[in-house]
Order: C-alpha cells, then structure tokens, then sequence
C-alpha cells in the first residue's frame, strides 16, 4: 500500500443509492493510507449506500455538501457509482461542476461502474479512453470518448488524469492506479 499521507481526496455522491463497496473500500483503504478523505453528497447526514442496487448497505457520515465543499486543495477526485447514485449525481449541477473543475485544472478524476456519467455530463469525457459498466459504453462514444472493457484505464488524453473502472470486482485494480496517481 503506497503511504498517502498529506493526500487529500474529494468524494462526490448523492444521499441514496451509491454501490457500499464503491464508496466504502476506497473510504477504508485511502484513509488507512494516510490520506484525508472528504465526502461531500447534496443533502447533510449520512449517505445510504446499497449493495447491488437494491438491499440497503451501510450509512456513510457525509462531511460537506458540494456547495460547502473547498475543492481547491483536493489532489484527486472520486467519483463512486451505483446506478441511483450516477444518475442522480449527474443531474446536480454543483456535483458535476466539481467533475469540471477537477478536471479543468488537470487534476486526477477516478470513477468506477457508472461514476462515468458524471464525467460525460461535465464534458469531459472527450478524447479519453475509459471504462465502466457495460452499458454505459454508448454514452462514452457519444461524447467523444473510447469504451473499453478492462478492469481498470489510466488515461490523459483529455489533458487529465483520468482513472476509471468497471465494477466492484476491479477494486483492488481501481486503488492501484489511485494510489499510483496520488503517489506522484
């Protein structure tokens, strides 16, 4: 495990419906690496993850809100799925606004299964090679991008770092180009 410590990770998701593994592996894993962890949903209070979509998961503390977030110290941006949470995600204009932002400023995003959409939704998804879920590959191409299906993708053909993977099962593929990223 690469050490991380002084790394500061920004975590975007919505209240309900991010995949736990998603949103709880990379939590435990980043933190146990030293780094700090904020996660910042639309609404205070807790997040409630779900497992496969539909059985309720664990409840996450949230510790901002996107619109009381301060990205401008965050090296990296993480982008979890789960499909009610991406979609959701996607339509919160200040959500993807961050997606912008990260990646205007050539800092790391890294989204796992339908984390993607927010990425697409920011326009940034144009000129980058990128996984996720399956059925988000058509959308990727309609914005410019190239879907490809490997357990993990580390690209800056959009002029930013751009780490994504397909699901739960790519986890420990997905937190090894995180931690390479944020070792730099």
């Amino acid at each position: 495990m690469a050490d991380l410590t002084g790394r500061r990770v920004l975590a975007i998701v919505t209240s309900y419906g991010v995949e736990q593994d998603e949103l709880v592996v990379p939590l435990e894993h980043l933190r146990a690496a030293g780094a700090e962890v904020v996660v910042a949903s639309n609404e205070p209070g807790e997040v409630q993850t779900l497992v496969g979509d539909k059985d309720p998961g664990r409840a996450v503390p949230v510790d901002a809100t996107y619109a009381d977030v301060d990205p401008a110290g965050a090296d990296l941006l993480l982008v979890p799925g789960g499909t009610i949470n991406a979609d959701t995600l996607r339509l919160q204009d200040a959500a993807v606004g961050l997606v912008r932002e990260f990646a205007r400023s050539g800092r790391p995003v890294a989204a796992i299964c339908h984390g993607p959409w927010a990425v697409i939704e920011a326009g940034c998804a144009d000129g980058a090679t990128l996984t996720s879920y399956p059925s988000l590959a058509t959308d990727v191409r309609n914005a410019g991008g190239t879907w490809v299906d490997r357990p993990v993708v580390r690209d800056d053909g959009a002029g930013y770092p751009l780490v994504t993977s397909r699901t739960p099962d790519d986890l420990d593929d997905f937190l090894g180009e995180v931690d390479a990223v944020l070792a730099r």
